[in-house]
């Protein structure tokens, strides 16, 4: 059972994610949007919007640094245990509840904006269950999964950290998984199966990051003075070139 849970699984779940991104380009791409309802509700979305994602980025590098990065190293550059608990704790948990609080408001618009509500579908449903789920099985082990059934003392990179670098190798390590406390695992379970329902959710515009912002160069607005303000759309002014009239076909002559 385990080798199914942490030596099958997260390679379905990157074929299935792989395999149901490519779909979804070739054969929706007009669906591969967040559905945007911004037009029936704005207050909560430009609170509840911004914290949700800035929080969520906070948390990912977070996992990133926890699952990449070995315990090796951090005692190498001398770096304590205690002291990684303590920053893995308060910043993660600050960044945690950030990210609970936008999803909450975020799903509370949702549910008493009646315009929102009729535009929210089954498969949304679904899917902020899930990802709320996952959200509230990380806070929960990170609070509650540092001891181990025994009372043991339970280290997530000396576990999860080490089957997660296993897994780039081909030879995913088991038994280090299995060795982790029951909230890493349920809270990785039920994130293996958000990750297979990206493509098939809302949550594909993840894919569409307009990180090309950040490279492009500056628009520049220009406000329309007095004069220009006066004049009618159809005045011929400077860069205006009137199409199928009679001074553009003598020119043209």
């Amino acid at each position: 059972m385990k080798f199914l849970l942490w030596g099958v699984l997260p390679y379905l779940t990157f074929l299935v994610l792989i395999g149901g991104l490519i779909w979804r380009y070739r054969y929706d791409q007009f669906g591969w949007t967040t559905r945007s309802s911004q037009l029936y509700e704005s207050k909560l979305l430009k609170i509840g919007s911004p914290l949700f994602h800035f929080a969520l980025l906070a948390v990912l590098m977070g996992h990133l640094v926890g699952l990449l990065i070995p315990k090796a190293f951090t005692d190498w550059i001398g770096l304590s245990q205690h002291m990684y608990h303590l920053g893995a704790f308060w910043g993660g948990g600050l960044a945690g509840v950030a990210l609970i609080v936008g999803l909450a408001m975020l799903i509370v618009r949702r549910r008493t904006t009646g315009a929102v509500f009729k535009a929210t579908t089954w498969n949304d449903k679904i899917m902020y269950l899930v990802l709320a789920t996952v959200i509230g099985l990380g806070m929960f082990a990170t609070l509650t999964g540092d001891k181990t059934p025994t009372g043991a003392e339970h280290n997530y990179r000396e576990t999860v950290s080490v089957w997660f670098r296993s897994l780039f190798t081909f030879q995913p390590n088991v038994d280090a998984m299995a060795a982790a406390t029951w909230q890493f695992q349920t809270h990785i379970v039920i994130a293996m199966l958000l990750f297979a329902m990206i493509p098939f959710t809302r949550l594909v515009h993840a894919f569409s990051a307009p990180f090309h912002y950040l490279f492009r160069p500056y628009i520049v607005y220009r406000s329309r003075d007095a004069v220009s303000a006066r004049r009618s759309s159809t005045t011929k002014g400077r860069g205006w070139d009137p199409v199928g009239t009679r001074d553009n076909q003598k020119v043209r002559k």
